[in-house]
């Protein structure tokens, strides 16, 4: 997995942090349930990432 595509997917958690952070500061349960959407979709994306990575670090251990 590309690196770029790590750093858009934290990128994207902290965007839905932020998100969140201030629903909760302005009592807007809408905002914060954005915020809480994105955070899940983008450690949805993480853990596609780690898998990828898993798969190729295992073929490069059997290709050896």
């Amino acid at each position: 997995m590309g690196s770029g595509d790590k750093m858009k997917h934290k990128a994207d958690e902290a965007k839905g942090k932020v998100k969140e952070t201030v629903g909760d500061a302005t009592d807007d349960a809408s905002m914060r349930a954005k915020g809480r959407a994105e955070q899940a979709k983008a450690k949805g994306k993480q853990a596609g990432d780690d898998l990828k990575d898993a798969g190729r670090d295992a073929k490069e251990a059997f290709d050896k």
